[in-house]
């Protein structure tokens, strides 16, 4: 039997170019975005008015994340303007998960370290992922409904001066709004911590069970766990990208107060 190997949560460094570190994960990544390229110069050659089957898949496919994502934004302009950043994160997780389910991840190696490993098993592209989501949709949220009206989402200072001339109540009101503020803050903390553990979480757990299985049983055997893996992957590249737009939708609707 052959001994089994468990990957290490981080990942491994394959060499240094010019004191930049890279990585087998980088090495998924820039497969990935290596896909897009090809995939994107070879559609733009084939757009015609009267569209191919290539192109009428494509559309079709637009078409189906167009009606999801419409009945959270609540209208197709918002969608469009959502698009270019929640739509690209869908497939770049969705390939890179499945392009870690290629034969030679986790088997081909350079030296001692393994040459291929998924992408979104490093936590460092999650975490940057999850940044990236939850900043853009403060930056969306100060653009749309104005600085200081999504500063006060957070921030209740304003409110506790004006309260010093209004009694104890309005004091006690002012701090509770304060408090809710800092928690709220805390919350979106907490939405970059979900986001990435959640995504790095299932797939390192299907990394492993997939190396493990494949071990101990050979080649047929996994083959089911891969089709699963497969699920696996489009169903974390959904959940990634729409709780990016619910971050985005919610960040860009004016507070209750501030339409009053």
């Amino acid at each position: 039997m052959s001994e089994i190997h468990i990957p290490p949560l981080a990942p491994d460094v394959l060499f240094q170019l010019s004191g930049f570190v890279i990585t087998n994960t980088m090495i998924n990544v820039w497969l990935t975005i290596l896909l897009f390229f090809v995939l994107g110069l070879f559609l733009h050659s084939r757009l015609r008015l009267r569209p191919g089957r290539f192109q009428n898949g494509c559309e079709f496919i637009l078409e189906i994340l167009f009606s999801y994502f419409d009945q959270v934004t609540g209208s197709r302009e918002k969608t469009m303007q959502y698009f270019p950043l929640v739509g690209s994160t869908f497939f770049f997780i969705l390939a890179s998960n499945w392009l870690g389910l290629l034969p030679g991840t986790g088997s081909i190696t350079l030296g001692q370290t393994f040459l291929f490993r998924p992408a979104n098993t490093d936590l460092n592209l999650t975490v940057a992922m999850a940044v990236v989501s939850v900043v853009v949709s403060h930056l969306f949220g100060f653009f749309s409904v104005g600085f200081f009206v999504h500063l006060g989402k957070f921030i209740q200072l304003p409110g506790l001066i004006r309260s010093l001339k209004k009694g104890p109540i309005a004091i006690f009101t002012a701090l509770v709004e304060i408090l809710v503020g800092l928690i709220e803050t805390i919350g979106e903390l907490a939405k970059v911590l979900s986001l990435s553990l959640r995504l790095f979480g299932n797939m390192f757990a299907g990394e492993v069970l997939i190396s493990v299985i494949s071990v101990l049983s050979g080649i047929i055997i996994p083959t089911p766990f891969m089709i699963l893996e497969l699920l696996v992957g489009l169903i974390q590249a959904g959940v990634f990208a729409m709780l990016t737009l619910v971050y985005l939708t919610v960040a860009t609707t004016k507070p209750q107060t501030a339409e009053h």
